[in-house]
C-alpha cells in the first residue's frame, strides 16, 4: 500500500486496510452516533450498514506504526462517497418498511456536491489517539487529495453541538458560508444547526 507522509508515531495511507472495515465502522458510528441515532440505529445495525458500504476509494486513514488504526477522513465526489450505500443497501439491513423511513431521514442529512467542490464526508480520529495532531493532517490530505483532482475547493459542514471540530476547521482557513437551521427536527437529529465552511485551495 502506497504511504502518503511518514511521521514518527503514525503515518497516513489512501483508503483504509481491509482488516481496519469493522474498527472504521465502529468509529464512525462512535463519532456520529448523535446524529445519526434515528437514520441508521441501533447501534448493531448501524455499524453492520456502515460496514457493508464504506467506500475505501473515497478515504484517507490513519494508521500507527504497529499497523492499528487510529482514525479516517472520508469525502465525496460526484461519483461516489465514503458512506455510499444506496436504497438497496438499506432494504438489505433493516427490511422494507424500516428502510423506507430511514431513507427520508438519511435524505434531510445528504449534501450534494457541487462543481469544482470536494465534500467532507466525516472524519475522526480515534479517542486514543488524540492530540497528535492527526485530524490535522488527516484535512490537510483531503485537501492535497482535492488539488490532484484539480478541484477549486473543500466544503464541510459542522454541527453546532461540535465547537471543537469547528475551532480545528477555522485555524486550518475554512470560512463560514451559510447556516442551515433543522427548526424541529433537531429532536431527531441532536443539533440545531449546521453551518456551511469551505476552503479554497
Amino acid at each position: 500500500m502506497n504511504t502518503i507522509r511518514p511521521s514518527p508515531s503514525f503515518q497516513v495511507e489512501p483508503g483504509f486496510r481491509p482488516e481496519h472495515r469493522k474498527s472504521v465502522a465502529h468509529g464512525y458510528w462512535r463519532a456520529f452516533s448523535r446524529k445519526l441515532r434515528y437514520p441508521l440505529g441501533p447501534q448493531a445495525k448501524a455499524i453492520d450498514f456502515l460496514e457493508r458500504v464504506m467506500n475505501p476509494s473515497h478515504a484517507i486513514s490513519a494508521v500507527s506504526q504497529d499497523g492499528a488504526f487510529l482514525g479516517v477522513a472520508g469525502f465525496k465526489t460526484p461519483d461516489s462517497a465514503f458512506v455510499a450505500g444506496d436504497y438497496g443497501d438499506l432494504l438489505a439491513t433493516y427490511g422494507w418498511v424500516s428502510a423506507a423511513l430511514r431513507g427520508l431521514l438519511i435524505g434531510v442529512l445528504d449534501r450534494d456536491c457541487t462543481p469544482g467542490t470536494l465534500l467532507m464526508d466525516g472524519i475522526f480520529v480515534e479517542p486514543n489517539a488524540r492530540g497528535q495532531g492527526i485530524g490535522k493532517i488527516l484535512l490537510r490530505e483531503v485537501e492535497k487529495r482535492a488539488r490532484s483532482m484539480q478541484l477549486l475547493r473543500v466544503r464541510l459542514d459542522v454541527i453546532d453541538s461540535n465547537p471543537r471540530a469547528r475551532a480545528l476547521y477555522e485555524r486550518e482557513g475554512f470560512i463560514e458560508q451559510s447556516v442551515t437551521s433543522l427548526g424541529p427536527l433537531n429532536l431527531l437529529f441532536g443539533f440545531s444547526s449546521a453551518t456551511e465552511m469551505v476552503k479554497s485551495i
